[in-house]
Formats: C-alpha cells, sequence, structure tokens
C-alpha cells in the first residue's frame, strides 16, 4: 500500500502536515463548479443584482466555506477566498471598465465579505462547543 501525505475525508482534505492549502483550493474550486452551474442565471444581465447575490449566498458560497469552522485560516487562506469570491461577484455583472471599488459591488449585491461569514461560522461552532457538557469529549 502507497503512503499518502494528502487525503479526502468527509468532502475536506486532510494533509499530512496538518496545512489547509489543499483544502482550501478544494472548496474554491467546489465553489466555481456551483457558480458554473449556474452562470445562465448568474452572469443574465435581466436577472437583478440582489436576486444574483441570494442565489451566491444559498449555493455558491455554502459550497466554499463546507468545514470552515475547523479551519486554521491564515491571512493567505482569507486572501485566496476573497479574491475568489470577488471574481464572481464581478462576473455577474460588473466589468473591469467600470471601475467600481469592491465594497460598493458587495453592497449592490447585497454580500458580505467572505471574512465576516468564516467568523459567524467560527463563533457558531464555538457556541455549540461551549453548551456542551464539561466531560464531553469534544470539550477536551
Amino acid at each position: 500500500m502507497n503512503k499518502s501525505t494528502r487525503f479526502r475525508y468527509l468532502g475536506s482534505i486532510v494533509q499530512s502536515d496538518g496545512e489547509i492549502d489543499g483544502d482550501i483550493i478544494s472548496r474554491i474550486q467546489v465553489g466555481w463548479l456551483k457558480w458554473r452551474n449556474a452562470s445562465g442565471l448568474l452572469c443574465d444581465r435581466n436577472v437583478p443584482l440582489k436576486l444574483k447575490g441570494k442565489f451566491y449566498k444559498m449555493v455558491v458560497r455554502p459550497a466554499m466555506l463546507y468545514g470552515a469552522e475547523c479551519w486554521p485560516l491564515k491571512e493567505k487562506h482569507n486572501t485566496k477566498l476573497s479574491v475568489a469570491e470577488m471574481r464572481m461577484l464581478k462576473m455577474s455583472g460588473f466589468t473591469l471598465r467600470d471601475r467600481i471599488r469592491n465594497e460598493h459591488i458587495r453592497e449592490k449585491v447585497g454580500v458580505a465579505p467572505v471574512e465576516d461569514k468564516i467568523r459567524e461560522c467560527l463563533l457558531r461552532w464555538f457556541g455549540h462547543i461551549k453548551r456542551r457538557p464539561c466531560d464531553d469529549p469534544v470539550r477536551e
């Protein structure tokens, strides 16, 4: 049997060195797959931006952030996720020639930064753990 330094377990990439780079890249790819599956809707100029934002928040973002509550994120991971998210949001009806700032795009589409959503996931998970009994294996 061959020794492997990384493998997929429950939808996440586990690496022998404990890093999450492979999982971040995998999650971004899954997000792009979801985006491409719905590109007819998301790139249509006749669909309102708010509806595109709601679709993004309900379908694409959860696919990208699956398991994010357990990620030990570094700044480079936040940057990769933010860049992928902004590329998707810009493709929903903006061009580089429009020269619109990212904050204005987020405001028009109605999407908060991905870092805020990850922080929300972490705090929700922490709340679940905090409410568990003290002798629970999760708290040890």
